[in-house]
């Protein structure tokens, strides 16, 4: 009896030791992370994820579990847009999965942007189209996956307060299958120019 209970004692020390070693390591990573986002990362992105550079995108409040498949993606080299070959697939090369998960957790947690209006006119045109889509070109609300205001929903991004010009860019490159995500090439593919615009300004100003 004395026997098995030394064994169950060492067996919960052993698993309590792993537990604070785990709790350890993901403390280091996290720590690792932020100084990592604010050195290096925040240099495009700003220290807390949003950029003032419309070529970057801002990072702050984006989903978590997106921002580790993007950086996951990149690091494998399989999204192909030409910002992700000439920035980013460097970037990422050298990144574990547990910096990439510390990474996206900080980023989530920081204060998303406040949205910026320039074209009122463009920006309600763009809403309408996000909220019930273009039937007459078979392109299904945004909203559904997006959520009502672009906060983004489970594994779909978060869209509100983006720069124009990146979300622009991006229907361009999954118009053209640089971006090979077969959802979002047939909705880009339905979308004419003004209307991308369009939405990519309503997507701003939230």
């Amino acid at each position: 009896m004395r026997k098995q209970w030394l064994i169950v004692s060492m067996l919960a020390g052993t698993l309590v030791a792993g537990v604070a070693g785990a709790q350890d390591s993901n403390a280091q990573a996290g720590l690792n992370a932020s100084k990592l986002a604010v050195g290096v990362c925040g240099t495009c992105h700003g220290a807390q994820g949003v950029s003032s550079v419309p070529k970057y995108p801002r990072l702050a409040g984006q989903n978590a579990t997106y921002l580790a498949a993007q950086l996951k993606a990149f690091r494998g080299q399989t999204r192909g847009d030409a910002d992700a070959m000439g920035f980013m697939w460097g970037m990422a090369a050298g990144l574990d999965d547990a910096t990439i998960d510390a990474l996206a957790a900080y980023y989530a947690a920081q204060k998303p942007p406040v949205g910026r209006t320039i074209d009122a006119a463009k920006v309600a045109r763009g809403e309408d189209i996000f909220q019930h889509g273009v039937e007459s070109a078979g392109v299904p609300a945004c909203s559904a996956c997006h959520g009502a205001n672009g906060e983004g929903m489970g594994e779909f991004p978060r869209l509100a307060g983006q720069h124009e010009q990146y979300l622009l860019k991006q229907l361009g490159a999954f118009q053209s299958n640089m971006r090979n995500v077969a959802v979002m090439h047939g909705v880009a593919s339905g979308l004419k120019l003004q209307e991308m615009e369009a939405v990519a300004a309503f997507l701003q100003s939230r």
